[in-house]
């Protein structure tokens, strides 16, 4: 059986091909669903103008995945994971935790687009793809930086220990050196 698709079907068509379909599955899915109809004149004169306005709707979205991929070409994240002293990571680091790092510097992508043969397991920095679209990628570098635990077993990174340290902590009193019973 012969219709004319009105939306695109993975593994069948794109919009506006005519294509050559069991009469089942015309009947019980493509025709109900409102996927295909049948290729009459009128038919085919009303999916070419919807053609051609998923057309442009792509052409607009293309255009913004671009924009987006242009902004994180390049650009550089730092992650911070507990690791062992020859650099193994005590976990990995997957697509969610490098979206979130992104997302951290205000430029938001899902985790889906972030392409990874395998999971992040060492500190060092490595090139992640991150891909919008079939034909629309950017890479990233993604740095793996250690995570220290503080003595009050706060876990933090190395660039936020040489923060939190200052001359006047040293200075204040602490509870060891305090009495015990304040009656002493």
């Amino acid at each position: 059986m012969k219709l004319l698709l009105r939306r695109n079907v993975s593994n069948l068509g794109h919009i506006g091909e005519v294509v050559e379909v069991k009469t089942g599955y015309a009947r019980n899915y493509l025709i109900p669903h409102g996927l295909a109809v049948a290729p009459t004149q009128a038919n085919l004169k009303a999916i070419e103008a919807q053609k051609h306005a998923y057309l442009q709707e792509l052409a607009r979205e293309k255009a913004a995945l671009e924009a987006q991929a242009k902004l994180l070409e390049g650009k550089e994240f730092a992650i911070a994971a507990r690791a062992n002293p020859e650099g193994q990571l005590y976990g990995s680091i997957g697509p969610a935790q490098i979206a979130l790092a992104v997302a951290k510097e205000g430029l938001p992508i899902d985790a889906r687009n972030i392409v990874l043969d395998e999971p992040i397991r060492k500190l060092d920095k490595c090139q992640v793809t991150v891909r919008f679209a079939e034909d629309v990628e950017a890479t990233i570098s993604i740095w793996v930086v250690p995570l220290h635990e503080s003595e009050d077993g706060q876990a933090e990174d190395s660039a936020d220990a040489v923060e939190s340290e200052s001359p006047a902590d040293d200075e204040a009193p602490s509870e060891q050196d305090a009495p015990e019973n304040p009656s002493e």
